[in-house]
Formats: structure tokens, C-alpha cells, sequence
């Protein structure tokens, strides 16, 4: 009974989180500018990282570029591993993940 009654009050939280999220957006209510924590996360962290991928798809870029151009996609190679990483860096707002 108290096992069932715990399921029960579950399933009520739940309903009622997933009907007001769709609701709130509707709505307008919901503020989509980032925070002062993803902001500080996004540049003492993310940007960081991503440097490094920037920096590591370069080096796998032009260590593959020999086999990227036998195989003809060069362009894509170059996209995923410089071009994707890099924009993600550099040219990103600030805490928008």
C-alpha cells in the first residue's frame, strides 16, 4: 500500500512537470539567457576543452590530409576536425551550450 502510494505521487510530480515545461514555453515565461554558473562553467571550462580540440583536430587534420585527399574529402575532414571545433571556441556566445 505505502509502495503504491509513493508511485502514485510520483506519477503526479512527473505529469505535472512534463504538462507545465510545455505550458511555461507557450506561455513565454521561461529565460533563456545564461546564467552567471554556465557562463563561468562555459569559459573556466568548455572553452578550454574546446581549444584543445581545436588544436588536436589540426594536428589529426593535417596528419590524415594525405589519405583525406586520395580519398577525396578533403572538405568534409577539414570541416569536422578545424572548422566545427574551432566555431564552437571562438565563436560561441558565452554559456550557450
Amino acid at each position: 500500500m505505502r509502495q503504491t502510494c509513493r508511485n502514485l505521487v510520483a506519477a503526479a510530480v512527473a505529469g505535472a512537470v512534463l504538462a507545465a515545461s510545455p505550458a511555461a514555453l507557450a506561455a513565454g515565461y521561461v529565460d533563456d539567457r545564461p546564467t552567471f554558473a554556465a557562463m563561468f562553467a562555459d569559459g573556466l571550462l568548455v572553452r578550454p576543452l574546446g581549444l584543445g580540440a581545436t588544436v588536436l583536430g589540426a594536428a589529426t587534420w593535417l596528419v590524415t590530409l594525405p589519405f583525406s585527399a586520395l580519398g577525396g574529402n578533403i572538405d568534409e575532414a577539414t570541416q569536422k576536425l578545424v572548422v566545427e571545433p574551432a566555431q564552437f571556441t571562438f565563436t560561441r556566445p558565452l554559456g550557450e551550450l
